[in-house]
């Protein structure tokens, strides 16, 4: 199971979202998938398991990766 770790940072219409991925030892995952649920829009995690979106309170984020249990998170208004 992946852990994930979240902060946001806030905008207008949307927020940025970062974080980073790791595993049940703590050790960072690189290129895991993460998509809005229900779109087009995501990003990989890169070599440090981090990753930066950008989303719109009230969507959910996917995170998918191989051998591991899809975990989805919804975004809330909290900073």
């Amino acid at each position: 199971m992946m852990c994930v770790f979240l902060s946001t940072s806030g905008y207008a219409q949307g927020k940025m979202v970062t974080g980073t991925v790791t595993d049940p030892s703590n050790l960072p995952v690189p290129g895991v998938n993460v998509i809005v649920k229900g779109t087009q829009n995501g990003v990989s995690t890169d070599f440090d398991g981090k990753y930066a979106i950008s989303v719109a309170a009230g969507q959910t984020l996917v995170f998918s990766y191989l051998g591991f249990i899809t975990k989805e998170i919804k975004i809330g208004n909290a900073n």
